[in-house]
């Protein structure tokens, strides 16, 4: 099977966000493939609600041999791993210790039951397009015809994100 290059965004702020992230990360690299390479991690306001705790978001490229749906499988495995339940009731936007959402699968257009990417929401959100043009200025959406970089420029989301000073975790 040919390996496929699949930015994902993390994201935490429920717990000690930092090591959540982390700990994704190194799960990921585990069962799903190869990090080639992760984004500066960023601090940013809540989207889309309010909560107390800001998030800290980051991206990584993973080169992997899964499938869409397969790959889905597991994020959301290592999610529940980490103390994400996705079954509580909510209203749409909801404080999380972790999320992990595939921004693109390569330049494929999916459009499964479970996944879609490019994701539909990429180019609304500034704590995505930030850490994705640290690691892939100039890659293009498949769907926009748009560079990462001329979608943040474009971006009309202006909620604050910043980048985060790390605690330096070992995991």
């Amino acid at each position: 099977m040919a390996l496929e290059s699949v930015f994902i965004l993390l994201g935490s702020n429920l717990g000690d966000r930092e090591l959540l992230v982390n700990q994704a990360n190194s799960m990921i690299e585990k069962q799903c493939g190869e990090v080639i390479v992760k984004s500066d991690m960023y601090e940013s306001e809540p989207w889309g609600f309010k909560a107390q705790q800001w998030f800290l978001n980051e991206v990584v490229l993973l080169r992997t041999s899964f499938l869409p749906d397969e790959l889905m499988t597991t994020l959301l495995s290592i999610e529940k791993k980490l103390g994400r339940d996705r079954t509580a009731p909510h209203n749409g936007y909801v404080s999380r210790p972790i999320d992990l959402d595939i921004l693109y699968f390569g330049e494929k257009i999916v459009d499964t039951q479970d996944v879609t990417a490019p994701h539909p929401r990429l180019h609304l959100r500034r704590f995505t397009l930030l850490p994705l043009c640290d690691i892939a200025p100039n890659f293009v959406h498949p769907v926009l015809k748009l560079t990462n970089r001329q979608l943040l420029e474009q971006c009309h989301d202006f909620s604050e994100v910043k980048k985060y000073q790390s605690r330096c975790y070992e995991i």
